[in-house]
């Protein structure tokens, strides 16, 4: 199972490649994002729905780790491994910093925001603080879409000085009919990863078991899992000197995480009456507002260095360790 794992993880990498030099940005990059966050749902609803022993924190446990992941999993490797290769790298600091800003936002929303109402107990919402809290998360994931694709799109185009230096981009653009080919295959390539992912979870709850480890480390390798694709694309792209792409494709898949993730899973909670607790604890709102933080100051002046990743990494690690002994 790791094996084909791998070698779906790779297909649904080259698949989204296609496809993105066929529309170009940022269009290509919401294909391979938007396209695993509706599995991941998926994925999520069937687990709470079939209510097993802590399923009420399958989606909180899912959404945070997907955050912690990309920010400073992803987005310090991107800049890590780009930096050792091209020294420094620019991108369009206008659409990341925009991007940053809404995700903030709804996290803010979905993961602190039931820890100091006071209508229930515990780090939970109301039905009706719940419903409008999905409704809220998907509207300013659209408002974020069209500020993305519509109204401000160059804000999220690859800088030119990355353009010159990547022979891909000048590489002639695949047909249509493969294009629609690869658009099948992706979809194929991701239903197996995240099938793949949900079959060795048994494995990874005996090891965490065996562990003493808290069961929430189970959802971060199952969301390491999942992510294995966006972060493969990502880390490729920021070693040709493309990190806009990185960038657009890692907070894109943030974004879509909680704007997308949330309203369904929501929805799904009310119609059946299923418990779910979204609510974290101080400790992790602590790592996820220096998280915040630290990104606001890589990604505000447009430029990256080594060391910002080297940075992020380290909160990643701090993340990882905390999970284990909280």
């Amino acid at each position: 199972m790791g094996i084909t794992l791998i070698g779906a993880v790779l297909s649904a990498v080259h698949h989204a490649e296609v496809i993105a030099h066929k529309t170009g940005e940022p269009f290509g990059t919401l294909v391979l994002s938007i396209s695993v966050t509706i599995i991941e749902v998926s994925l999520i609803i069937s687990m709470m729905l079939a209510g097993h022993e802590g399923s009420e924190f399958i989606a909180r446990d899912a959404v945070f780790a997907t955050v912690m992941i990309v920010i400073n999993g992803v987005i310090g490797l991107c800049i890590f491994m780009g930096g050792l290769k091209h020294y420094e790298m620019s991108f369009r600091n206008e659409g990341t910093i925009s991007s940053l800003g809404v995700l903030t936002a709804l996290a803010t929303f979905i993961l602190v925001m039931p820890i100091v109402t006071i209508s229930t107990p515990g780090p939970d919402f109301t039905k009706s603080q719940l419903a409008f809290a999905g409704i809220a998360s998907f509207a300013l994931y659209g408002a974020f879409l069209f500020f993305q694709t519509v109204s401000h799109r160059d804000y999220y185009l690859p800088a030119v000085k990355a353009l010159k230096t990547d022979s891909t981009v000048h590489a002639d653009k695949p047909s249509t009919g493969k294009t629609i080919l690869s658009v099948a295959l992706l979809l194929v390539s991701l239903v197996i990863v995240v099938g793949l992912a949900e079959a060795l979870s048994p494995a990874i709850e005996a090891g965490v078991k065996a562990a003493g480890a808290p069961k929430t480390v189970v959802g971060i390798a199952i969301a390491l899992l999942v992510l294995m694709p966006e972060a493969y694309a990502a880390v490729r792209a920021a070693q040709s000197n493309r990190l806009q792409s990185s960038l657009n494709l890692a907070l894109g898949s943030a974004l879509a995480s909680i704007g997308l993730t949330i309203p369904t899973v929501a929805a799904i909670a009310i119609f059946f009456h299923l418990p779910l607790s979204l609510g974290i604890s101080d400790l992790n709102i602590v790592l996820m507002y220096l998280s915040f933080f630290i990104g606001a100051l890589t990604l505000v002046i447009g430029r990256t260095t080594l060391l910002q990743g080297v940075v992020h990494l380290i909160i990643f690690f701090e993340y990882l360790f905390l999970s284990l002994v909280p």
